[in-house]
């Protein structure tokens, strides 16, 4: 094969390495909030629901990190780390209360995870179809990953709504 015509291979598997250690940095932010925010409701039942995404997610890093591995891309250690803090940092914004969870910190980490799992489905389609790992990989069931990613949103919708109608009610 020429140096030519691996040239277009080569820019395509470092576009994808590029893409998916975002995508990975994404990932651990969104499961450190949903872990955050199953800690700050925990005895609810948005509390269980959201333990239960929580979990959902931090096993969709793993096998988001396997995929990584086995495509032989290393992961980023800096945008890894720099999510986690930006996740962190998210801690301090105004809530409208000054020392503790408001209705309005309830709503807004539902809303912010249910983004997420939105583009977690997205990325699970994209990886399988566009990227074309789906026959890279025959064994990870892509379209699995993204119905999963709906039943996930659909378990936390209800609660967004309850939620953002107890912080906006007057």
């Amino acid at each position: 094969m020429s140096d030519v015509s691996a040239r277009p291979r080569r820019d395509a598997d470092r576009f994808l390495s590029i893409y998916l250690n975002d995508q990975l940095a994404m990932g651990i932010a969104w499961r450190e909030l949903a872990r955050r925010s199953s800690k700050a409701n925990q005895g609810t039942e948005t509390g269980v629901a959201l333990a239960q995404v929580a979990s959902a997610i931090a096993e969709d890093v793993e096998t988001f990190q396997r995929v990584m591995r086995r495509l032989g891309f290393r992961r980023n250690p800096v945008k890894t780390v720099l999510a986690a803090a930006a996740e962190r940092v998210g801690r301090f914004k105004p809530n409208g209360r000054l020392t503790n969870y408001s209705s309005l910190s309830r709503f807004e980490e539902l809303e912010l995870l249910i983004m997420g799992i939105e583009s977690k489905k997205q990325l699970w389609e994209t990886l399988g179809r566009l990227a074309g790992l789906g026959s890279r990989l025959p064994d990870i069931d892509f379209t699995r990953l993204a119905e999963r990613a709906r039943e996930q949103r659909a378990l936390l919708e209800p609660h967004r709504v309850r939620a953002g109608s107890e912080a906006f009610s007057a």
